[in-house]
């Protein structure tokens, strides 16, 4: 059974706090990247694109985010 809440008038004590959120133009995440040129496996780069595709995303993100988690969890040993 759920709890039964009940309702008080009690008088609400409200205050004005600082915003707390980043403001819109710092939740853009600007890495720098470097272009290079990597031979795949047809067979790799045909996975990433359908993946992609279902995902409505870019299979290069995709490759670059997988690269990135890699290197952040062998940084870590």
């Amino acid at each position: 059974m759920k709890p039964i809440i009940t309702y008080t008038n009690e008088p609400l004590k409200a205050r004005i706090t600082r915003d707390v959120f980043p403001k819109p133009e710092e939740l853009v995440l600007k890495e720098k990247k470097t272009k290079v040129t990597l031979d795949l496996s047809q067979k790799s780069v045909d996975f990433f694109k359908s993946v992609a595709k279902k995902q409505r995303a870019s299979y290069q993100g995709m490759i670059r985010q997988l690269l990135d988690y890699y290197v952040v969890n062998q940084s870590s040993l």
